[in-house]
């Protein structure tokens, strides 16, 4: 799990006309970060309505009240089946969205999302939307290497609706030490999805 060594060399926000925007966060260090990019999201894109979705390991990161705090759309969807359902929450988010972001993804979401997997209401969703889906894995040491995770990295490209942006290096939290595995940042994301909704022939 590694944090970014650099910050963008301008700060400015790409263009982006997505209007409907699930933003999913799972359980790597990084999501500690969601306040601040919901916070930065609202700030630079104030007709997206942007939906926040946490898996369970994320919460241990991040609280639900900082994210709707920053975000000022509510809590966020918490990814997992309720005990008393009123609606059919995989198929509502699957339909709602016009663009998909899943950052961080742990390097066991990716394998999940990637074997076709649908244990939870967000990967259910995932394996079903026709929305671009960007994906940013974020990566212990050494993970980028590991064959089974290139595999998965391999098996999800292949999805017409679905870029997986490469990690970019950083400091690792729990070694200290350089290397490949911070989840790329939020502005390189929205800019894929743009260029994917784009060549989807979204609205403008």
């Amino acid at each position: 799990m590694t944090t970014p060594s650099a910050a963008l060399a301008d700060g400015s926000a790409p263009e982006f006309a997505g209007r409907r925007l699930l933003y999913v966060t799972t359980g790597g260090v990084q999501a500690m970060f969601l306040p601040m990019w919901l916070s930065w999201l609202r700030a630079n894109y104030p007709r997206t309505e942007v939906r926040a979705v946490v898996t369970a390991s994320a919460r241990r990161f991040v609280g639900s009240t900082a994210a709707a705090a920053a975000g000022g759309g509510g809590l966020p969807v918490v990814d997992r089946w309720p005990d008393e359902p009123d609606r059919a929450l995989h198929v509502e988010l699957a339909q709602w969205p016009d663009t998909v972001l899943v950052h961080p993804a742990t390097m066991h979401f990716v394998a999940r999302f990637s074997q076709g997997l649908a244990d939870t209401p967000t990967l259910l969703a995932l394996q079903c939307t026709r929305a671009p889906v960007v994906v940013c894995p974020a990566l212990p040491p050494g993970g980028h290497h590991n064959p089974a995770y290139r595999r998965h990295v391999a098996e999800l490209s292949e999805r017409d609706n679905v870029t997986v942006l490469p990690p970019i290096p950083g400091m690792s939290l729990s070694t200290g030490a350089e290397g490949i595995g911070t989840a790329a940042l939020l502005p390189n994301a929205i800019a894929a999805l743009e260029d994917m909704r784009a060549w989807a022939g979204g609205p403008a």
